[in-house]
C-alpha cells in the first residue's frame, strides 16, 4: 500500500468502517445506517469516526462507491475472459451481473432499489463507476457493429430522441446508428429489470424452480432481439 503511515493508516480505517457498513447495510437496510453504530462496531467514539467519514450520507457515498467499483470489476473480469465473441462477451456482462447482485443483494439495492430517503448520491463521486457496466455494453453492441457480429434489427427511433442518443454516440465514440444505441438501452433494462424481479423476489418465491435457467433464457432473448450473433454465423 503506497504512501506515507499515516496515509495508510487512514486507508485501512476508511477500509475498515466500509467493511463494517456493508454489514449494517445487510442487517438493517442503507435508511437505518448509523454512524455511531459504526463507530461502536470499530471500537472508537463517534467524534473519531467523523474525521473520516462526515455523517451518514458520505458513509451512504462510500458503499454505493465500493459497490458499483466491485460490481464493474467483476463484469470486467467476465467479459475480458469470454473471448471475443459480442454474443459472448454480452453473455458474460449478463452472467456477472446477475451473480453479483444475487450474491450481495442489499448493495445491489441500493444501486437499482427504492431511493434513501434524504440521500442523493453525488454525481461527481459515483457516475464514473456506477456508468462501467452499460459503458461496456454499449462498447460490445459497437464492436459486434464494426467486426459485422450484428444484425440491424433495431426500429426506428422517435426524432425527440435523436438529441440524447447521439450524446452518448458522441461521448463514446460509437460508430453504431441511434437506433442501435437506443436498442442498448432498452437491453440494459430489460437485463437489470431481470435482476431485479430475481433478487426482489418480484417472481415469487415458488413460480420458478430454476431462476438461474429463466435468467439464461432472458439473457439469450435479448441477444436475440439485439442483433447478436457470431461471427461468419
Amino acid at each position: 500500500m503506497p504512501g506515507t503511515p499515516r496515509a495508510r493508516a487512514r486507508e485501512q480505517t476508511l477500509g475498515d468502517i466500509t467493511s463494517i457498513g456493508r454489514r449494517h447495510l445487510a442487517e438493517v437496510g442503507a435508511a437505518a445506517l448509523s454512524l455511531r453504530a459504526v463507530a461502536r462496531e470499530l471500537g472508537v467514539v463517534s467524534s473519531a469516526v467523523y474525521r473520516y467519514v462526515a455523517n451518514r450520507d458520505e458513509l451512504l457515498t462510500l458503499l454505493v462507491v465500493d459497490a458499483y467499483t466491485e460490481l464493474g470489476d467483476e463484469v470486467d473480469a467476465a467479459v475480458e475472459a469470454a473471448g471475443p465473441a459480442a454474443v459472448d462477451r454480452f453473455t458474460a456482462l449478463a452472467q456477472a451481473v446477475r451473480t453479483w447482485a444475487v450474491r450481495e443483494p442489499s448493495r445491489y439495492a441500493l444501486l437499482y432499489g427504492s431511493p434513501v430517503p434524504g440521500y442523493a448520491a453525488p454525481a461527481e463521486r459515483t457516475t464514473a463507476e456506477g456508468t462501467r457496466v452499460v459503458t461496456l455494453l454499449a462498447l460490445i453492441i459497437d464492436g459486434a457493429w464494426r467486426s459485422g457480429e450484428l444484425d440491424d434489427t433495431a426500429a426506428p427511433v422517435a426524432a425527440t430522441l435523436e438529441p440524447d442518443l447521439r450524446a452518448i454516440s458522441d461521448q463514446l465514440s460509437l460508430a453504431v446508428p441511434d437506433r442501435v444505441i437506443a436498442a442498448t438501452v432498452q437491453a440494459w433494462s430489460a437485463l437489470f429489470g431481470a435482476v431485479s424481479f430475481e433478487v426482489f423476489g418480484q417472481y415469487g418465491r415458488s413460480t420458478f424452480a430454476d431462476p438461474a435457467a429463466l435468467f439464461d433464457l432472458v439473457a439469450d432473448r435479448i441477444a436475440v432481439q439485439l442483433g447478436l450473433r457470431r461471427p461468419g454465423g
